[in-house]
């Protein structure tokens, strides 16, 4: 299963074992409502394990990241840690594939790369500026088209305004798609978020919003920059809302599919509001002051939220046949549930993370053979310069 380090891991991750408390509440999130109940049940042994591979992935993608800072081979990264259910519970509800839905991920959102199919390979090449990827070592923006990719913007919640032009896009040409992006807490006072869902909520596009309140932004706690409650944003723009437990996948991915589904319906756009926690700085250089500025009580109740190994907890102990979602399960398999699913889950975390090592290692290989020599600058550019 995951494996937790004291080197690169929260403090909080690193001796983590579920609570009774935690586990009622996940239970509790996802009993809540019997819309979302009717969904999750809805998954099979193979899209379970499909959300707990995604998980990992993003996991063991940002391990990565974090060490190669420490070895100095980039100079920061920018992490999901903490957040990853947000995303992969996002992306799981979407269709993906040829002309399927597109997203536009922001930083905490890297992991959808390749929940949407591209290589993750092609991530850790951006990061070393190669040449041999899509922007060709012009840029750290990621994206790719062909897999529903749009490379996000610096400055987070532009991407809205850009979004309700692709979903209104869809709505002229009669697509049944839909177009998901992800905001801050803090970017939702930004004009473009305004511009852009005002936009939307006028002509009524197929848009989800996805409002990931991590609790802060940059370095200013939500409390502070934003009054009204972020649940409630939707009212201001006459569009539905939803609000999810952003550190329980389950639960995210079955609002998602409500929010999803609402929009195919013509009933969009949707905000939908994953309360999760930001478990280390805004990069890698700032890990220390986001310890000091923002209160270690939030640590501690966010660390014992640890969506991968709640999300284990709740796979371990379920009584569906994990063995049915793997394709060539391990064998022999012991007898009793708990340690079947156990050992299927070991199986997954496996693949997982030789998946990850194997694309980081190709990475390198390619920062060695395939760095841009600047003869191609001007290719796949709008404009060239005169002269």
């Amino acid at each position: 299963m995951v494996i937790r380090s004291e080197t690169y891991d929260p403090p909080e991750y690193v001796s983590w074992q579920p609570t009774a408390a935690v586990l009622q509440e996940w239970q509790q999130t996802l009993q809540a409502s019997r819309t979302r109940q009717r969904l999750v049940e809805g998954l099979d042994a193979r899209a379970l394990l499909d959300l707990y591979a995604g998980l990992l992935r993003f996991r063991f993608m940002d391990t990565y990241l974090k060490r190669w800072v420490r070895q100095g081979v980039i100079s920061k990264a920018w992490l999901g840690t903490g957040e990853e259910a947000v995303t992969v519970g996002n992306v799981h509800a979407l269709r993906r594939g040829p002309a399927g839905d597109v997203v536009g991920p922001m930083i905490r959102n890297a992991g959808a790369y390749r929940e949407m199919g591209m290589p993750m390979a092609a991530v850790f090449k951006s990061y070393l500026g190669t040449h041999d990827q899509g922007c060709k070592g012009r840029d750290l923006h990621i994206g790719d088209l062909e897999y529903g990719l749009v490379p996000p913007i610096s400055m987070v919640a532009a991407l809205v305004p850009v979004f309700s032009g692709i979903a209104l896009a869809f709505r002229q040409r009669r697509e049944d798609r839909v177009a998901l992006t992800w905001v801050g807490d803090g970017s939702t006072r930004t004009g473009d978020f305004h511009e852009g869902m005002s936009l939307a909520a006028a002509l009524g596009l197929p848009l989800v919003v996805v409002v990931q309140n991590n609790q802060v932004a940059l370095g200013t706690r939500v409390e502070v920059h934003t009054r009204a409650e972020l649940d409630r944003l939707h009212a201001a723009y006459g569009v539905k809302g939803y609000a999810c437990d952003g550190n329980n996948v389950l639960d995210t991915y079955a609002a998602t599919a409500q929010a999803v589904s609402d929009c195919r319906k013509g009933r969009g756009p949707v905000l939908l509001t994953a309360n999760t926690f930001r478990m280390g700085g805004h990069a890698t250089h700032d890990e220390a002051e986001a310890r000091d500025l923002i209160p270690q009580a939030l640590f501690r109740y966010w660390g014992e939220r640890d969506p991968v190994g709640q999300f284990e907890a709740h796979l371990l102990a379920a009584d569906a046949a994990l063995e049915a979602g793997v394709a060539q399960p391990p064998s022999p398999l012991p007898e009793e549930r708990v340690a079947r699913n156990r050992c299927i889950l070991e199986h997954v975390a496996q693949q997982a993370e030789a998946e990850v090592e194997a694309a980081a290692a190709e990475a390198l290989q390619s920062r060695a053979e395939s760095m841009p020599d600047g003869t191609d600058v001007d290719h796949d550019v709008y404009a060239r310069p005169c002269g």
